[in-house]
């Protein structure tokens, strides 16, 4: 170093000593600022570490420094605090008479070194570095919603993740299942940005880009914002979110519903699946069993092919193919074959059976299936089994073995499958009618409705003795119902009616006894409008079948016994009348049937009284005397009382 360098370096330490000598205010070294945390919101207690001694804190400026700028905000004097105009003037007090400075509801404006000074400037300066933190909002997640192709170059975007209103900026951290994601070349970047809220708060937003593979298909992507409070760090996560990933496909297969054995009558639907993402564009074909070549199938807009019924034509190997419209590759299924278990052709012989009483029948059930067939015979009317496999034997036919028989096929090994035929057997013979004789009220002059019922082999025919609208209908193979509506006349009440049934082999016949039944006095809304239906009363079963419905009771009998018990009452009005003037002895007693009564001379000559009874004598005894005594004949049905004399 040369003589002039030297020289220079001494003058330069000379001015340095000279100038701490000197004591020049805010040229020495300061100590780092004590930290004060706060929420914002809260209350920040700025505390003055001057000596405690009373003349010390009898005279304090307090200073706000920012951006290098000191600005004097409180003084204190004598104890006593005053604000200077400005941002803080109706935020600070003075905490009593310490040296605490009180500043309400912080900001992240707020975030500031604040400075308190003693009298004595250079030895009484205390400065707060005051922080400020507030916990940003829940993050929100919004995921890529048109969907990111495998074959892409660059990164797409896959999620956004914003966080609102904190301080100071949180930390945004990637997941992929649960799996921190890093910056990674070509692979993965986040790219972040913020926003200054006018209220000093931060909005964050986090954009996650990467390039994806087939398998992320289902991956779980979320942030987190990692931040800090005067209790220490914190974090909040966003929900997960998953990603549409485009892929082409590899595979394409058929599937089947139901699973398993299937069988006629089922609803079956075929379609097509790939392992690609979008799938391809479907077609289903069926091999033809003639040509073995592939035909095409009818599916519905969503490409399955729904067999319903299936039937046993529907059995056979089917294909699918797969177009993929952004590769252009076409894909073929592994043929599979699909068998419909079916019964089909279900037939008895002989067809139509018919036999004469006494003799033997048999029946044979045969039937068509793809699998083993069991076989077991039902009686139709009563659901009785019969008996199992593929005959039935009927001997010693009675005219109760004729009707319906049913040959159920079906396959034991799938549950379900069965088919049924139902064939009637006729056994020959003369019409049968359940009853010989029938009993039936009916309303003289009104119209009736009579029924029979006839059965037999060959099917019999009903005819009727009387006049009137007749109607048929059948009711099985070998049985017929003959209504008959008829007008009641005296001379059917006499000799009833009768239906006959007829048929090849001989006749039957009913004979319905018709009786009148009383009526009461009918009121206008009582009328008869229309046929009436008879009631039946069953004579011995014989040979005939009639139904009839019944009629509303007759209430005559009701009115006799009310007439009978008011006669009674007003004969016995009478003899306390008669008992009375006896008992006064103005009644003389007499078998004449009349007797004087003695009135007074002024009564005299009036009138006479005449009591007659229309009773029947057996009715009048109840008048006789206890010794049975019998009036003559003129006199035994009425009385007289002359009261003349």
């Amino acid at each position: 170093m040369g003589l002039s360098g030297l020289g220079c370096a001494f003058l330069l330490a000379v001015c340095c000593c000279c100038r701490r000598a000197a004591g020049v205010p805010g040229e020495a070294e300061q100590p780092a600022p004590d930290l004060l945390e706060v929420e914002v919101g809260s209350t920040a207690l700025l505390q003055c570490g001057l000596s405690h001694a009373p003349t010390n804190l009898s005279h304090v400026d307090w200073f706000s420094v920012h951006k290098g700028k000191s600005t004097l905000i409180f003084r204190v004097r004598q104890g006593q605090g005053q604000s200077e105009p400005g941002e803080y003037q109706h935020r600070l007090s003075l905490q009593g008479k310490g040296p605490t400075l009180a500043l309400t509801q912080v900001t992240p404006h707020d975030e500031r070194v604040f400075l308190c000074q003693g009298k004595r400037p250079r030895s009484q300066e205390h400065r707060i570095q005051l922080r400020v933190y507030k916990a940003p909002e829940e993050p929100t997640i919004q995921a890529n919603a048109v969907g990111i192709p495998v074959n892409s170059e660059e990164p797409e975007e896959v999620a956004t993740c914003v966080g609102r209103n904190g301080y100071p900026i949180p930390q945004v951290i990637w997941y992929k299942n649960g799996r921190q994601l890093k910056e990674e070349k070509n692979r993965v970047h986040i790219q972040s940005s913020q926003i200054v809220e006018s209220s000093g708060l931060y909005t964050l937003q986090s954009v996650l880009k990467a390039q994806l593979v087939k398998e992320d298909k289902d991956a779980q992507f979320y942030c987190e914002l990692s931040y800090r409070l005067p209790s220490g760090n914190h974090m909040k996560e966003s929900r997960e979110v998953t990603v549409h990933v485009f892929y082409p496909a590899e595979k394409v297969w058929l599937e089947v519903e139901p699973v398993g054995t299937l069988k006629e009558g089922d609803h079956v639907e075929i379609r097509c699946l790939a392992d690609g993402n979008p799938p391809p564009h479907f077609s289903i074909s069926k091999q033809n069993p003639s040509t073995r070549e592939m035909e095409e199938q009818t599916t519905n807009d969503n490409g399955v092919l729904v067999l319903e019924p299936a039937r046993k034509e529907h059995s056979g190997i089917y294909e699918c193919q797969g177009l993929d419209l952004e590769a252009m590759v076409s894909l073929s299924s592994d043929p599979q074959e699909l068998l419909v278990n079916y019964v089909s052709d279900v037939r008895v012989s002989p067809a139509t059976p018919e036999s004469q009483e006494g003799s033997s029948l048999t029946l044979t059930c045969e039937a068509e299936s793809n699998q083993a067939l069991e076989f077991q015979w039902l009686r139709e009317k009563t659901g009785q089994e019969l008996g199992r496999g593929p005959m039935l034997q009927l001997h010693d036919l009675t005219r109760e073995a004729g009707g319906g028989y049913r040959c159920v096929a079906s396959v034991p090994s799938v549950p379900g499958l069965n088919r049924t035929r139902l064939v009637n057997v006729a056994v020959f013979g003369s019409p049968w009618m359940a009853w010989k004789e029938r009993k039936v009220q009916v309303e003289e002059n009104a119209v009736f409705n009579l029924s029979c019922e006839a059965s037999g082999h060959p099917r019999p025919t009903i005819s009727w003795n009387v006049n009137g609208t007749a109607s048929e209908q059948d009711r099985g193979p070998q049985s017929v119902l003959s209504s008959l509506n008829v007008l009641v006349t005296p001379e059917l009440l006499e000799t009833g009616v009768k239906c006959t049934a007829s048929n090849a082999l001989g006749k039957n016949t009913t004979v319905i006894f018709l009786e009148r039944v009383r009526l009461t006095t009918l009121t206008p809304d009582s009328k008869t409008t229309g046929p009436s239906t008879s009631t039946v009363s069953p004579h011995p079963r014989a040979n005939s079948t009639s139904t009839e419905r019944k009629l509303p009771e007759s209430e005559s009998q009701g009115v006799a016994i009310v007439a009978v018990i008011v006669c009674i009452l007003v004969l016995a009005v009478l003899g306390a009348v008669l008992y009375f003037f006896y008992k006064k002895g103005k009644l003389p007693c007499g078998r004449s049937g009349k007797q004087e009564i003695t009135l007074p001379p002024s009564r005299k000559s009036e009138f006479v009284v005449e009591v007659k009874s229309d009773k029947l004598p057996e009715e009048m005894g109840l008048l006789q005397g206890g010794s049975g005594d019998k009036r003559a004949p003129g006199d035994q049905g009425e009385k007289y009382i002359d009261l003349r004399h």
